[in-house]
């Protein structure tokens, strides 16, 4: 059961890793053209079923609901043995819930961010998944003394990033700048809006500093870049100041340092082994009622699997330029700092698991299937 384009990604795998392992079994549910490649029988697109924010989930709550109700009408037709679960949490584990109150067996891979915004649900889960695969290291101690077998497969972004760290090295505009300085303002619209300003700020401060610096920012979409470039147009830059498309990995390979949108992002930084400023801001209502509904100390992914502060964190009325210049300065030459922050990262990574974590994930499933069959 997938519902985004990287479910899809994650659940080709591993039903490609399952076939082999278990030639005659049959796949169907929810997924995408990369799932239906391996054979998987879907009945619902991933791109039907993507919805961004509360309004659009609100907006189309009819269509949800018959999905819904098709998906556990047709389980109760079937019996499958197993129904994997791929994140989408918000219409997976109420799917899950139904399921197992039939007695049938729930996997869920991509453990749900219980354990930054709602703790609670920690029990429920325990009740309705018989087991979990997670990709962060910790999850598996949150569950610790509940009901429920819980493994860690690894983070899928390591795969990638070895990946990238494998490619011939591109030639990028900064070749021979002194100072090599990555800027990721993130990829949703409000994201950029609101955050590439201070970060290009903060670039015309350090050149002043390092004028020798080269900057270039990442756009991770043909969407972002064009957002991004109008952005740039309205602003002061830097004189040595490029835009890279599509391309973040090789960027972060080649950088001294970054200031890095906090999310994801963040660990492809630390993938990387590059040194980061994390940097957040938002509207004013958002930002309230995420501070009351989040409960964990730092927002980075990479500080929060390392389980304290690496890499400083500028959030909101924090995220001025002037702070911002000054939270990297120091990263962009042979300081303490910098050197304590790659070392901690190179922690961060190996935490993460050595890749192979959607081939692991279908390993736990496979030997889960042969303990039912037990």
């Amino acid at each position: 059961m997938a519902g985004e384009v990287s479910g899809d990604m994650h659940g080709a795998k591993l039903v490609s890793e399952l076939k082999n392992r278990l030639p005659e079994c049959s796949f169907f549910g929810l997924g995408g053209e990369l799932m239906r490649a391996e054979g998987v029988e879907t009945f619902y697109d991933v791109k039907e079923l993507a919805a961004i924010g509360f309004t659009e989930v609100v907006s189309r709550i009819g269509f949800f609901k018959k999905v819904f109700f098709e998906m556990l009408d047709k389980a109760k037709e079937e019996r499958p043995d197993v129904v994997v679960f791929i994140d989408y949490p918000g219409f997976n584990l109420r799917l899950a819930e139904r399921l197992h109150d039939l007695g049938i067996k729930t996997v869920h891979y991509i453990c749900p961010q219980v354990w930054a915004w709602n703790q609670k649900r920690i029990p429920k889960i325990a009740r309705i998944i018989d087991l979990l695969i997670t990709i962060f290291p910790f999850e598996k101690e949150i569950f610790k003394g509940q009901d429920i077998q819980v493994e860690f497969a690894g983070h899928p972004l390591v795969d990638k990033a070895n990946a990238a760290r494998m490619l011939p090295v591109l030639e990028l505009p900064w070749q021979s700048a002194k100072q090599k300085i990555a800027i990721l303002p993130g990829s949703r619209k409000r994201e950029i809006e609101v955050i590439l300003e201070p970060m290009l700020k903060a670039c015309v401060l350090l050149e002043k500093q390092f004028p020798d610096a080269h900057f270039v920012v990442a756009a991770a979409t043909k969407t972002a870049e064009a957002q991004i470039l109008e952005i740039m147009q309205k602003r002061p830059l830097p004189k040595n100041i490029d835009m890279v498309v599509d391309n973040t990995r090789e960027v972060l390979r080649q950088a001294d340092a970054s200031f890095t949108t906090s999310g994801t992002a963040t660990l492809e930084t630390s993938l990387m082994e590059c040194p980061m400023v994390i940097v957040y801001k938002t509207s004013l209502l958002t930002y309230l009622i995420g501070r009351m509904l989040i409960k964990i100390k730092h927002i980075g992914m990479v500080n929060i699997v390392a389980g304290r502060t690496i890499c400083p964190e500028l959030i909101q009325h924090n995220a001025t330029p002037k702070k911002l210049a000054d939270a990297l300065h120091p990263l962009l030459t042979n300081t303490e700092q910098r050197r304590k922050m790659q070392n901690d990262i190179k922690d961060v990574n190996n935490r993460l698991g050595h890749g192979n974590a959607d081939e692991n994930a279908a390993k736990f499933i496979f030997e889960f299937i042969q303990q039912i069959e037990e």
